[in-house]
């Protein structure tokens, strides 16, 4: 089976890059390295991790649908 992209090769490409955000944010240890701020009692290491969880999975998705081939 071919895969049929109708387009040029690097289309929205730029898109892609979208997802190097989320491994930035968490690559860096000593940025959020600590406990406060808490939020609902949960230390800040954890829900910020957590949070990128949720945004990772928003960016996911916007790249695969921007880059989604046309049918």
């Amino acid at each position: 089976m071919q895969d049929d992209r109708n387009g040029a090769p690097g289309r929205n490409s730029w898109a892609h890059w979208l997802l190097i955000i989320p491994f930035i944010a968490v690559l860096w240890v000593p940025f959020y390295n600590s406990v406060e701020p808490k939020w609902q009692g949960i230390p800040y290491f954890f829900w910020y991790q957590f949070l990128w969880i949720l945004i990772s999975a928003g960016l996911t998705a916007a790249v695969y649908f921007l880059t989604e081939p046309k049918k």
